[in-house]
């Protein structure tokens, strides 16, 4: 009796992989065993950058934060321990948003941070 293989699932597992991996060089984009390695890696680093991209982020809403802060006259650290001081909750990503498009709300902020 011949060996049954299921062609046609297993045919349209690889074809959805290597739609997948279209644009890539070389064989990495046709040739079935590499293209599924680089796919699977392209997850891995996916997951990864997952992580990395809130981290990025964060330190980049706390540098606008410290420029901003500073033409105040304050530091970052000093800012926000006066608005934590003050019981003012604001996260960074909204304090960099005021800093950079509205500096006379984020001015009021530091103001009302300065005073408590």
């Amino acid at each position: 009796m011949p060996r049954s293989v299921n062609h046609v699932a297993s045919k349209a597992r690889r074809k959805k992989i290597l739609k997948l991996t279209r644009g890539y060089f070389g064989a990495r984009k046709n040739v079935w065993t590499v293209a599924k390695n680089t796919w699977e890696k392209g997850l891995t680093y996916a997951f990864r950058d997952r992580r990395n991209k809130k981290r990025n982020f964060r330190a980049l809403w706390i540098q606008r934060i410290n420029a901003a802060a500073r033409l105040e006259g304050m530091s970052y650290s000093r800012l926000m321990g006066a608005l934590h001081k003050a019981g003012i909750e604001i996260n960074r990503k909204v304090l960099a948003d005021l800093a950079m498009n509205h500096p006379e709300a984020f001015k009021a902020i530091v103001e009302k941070a300065k005073a408590a």
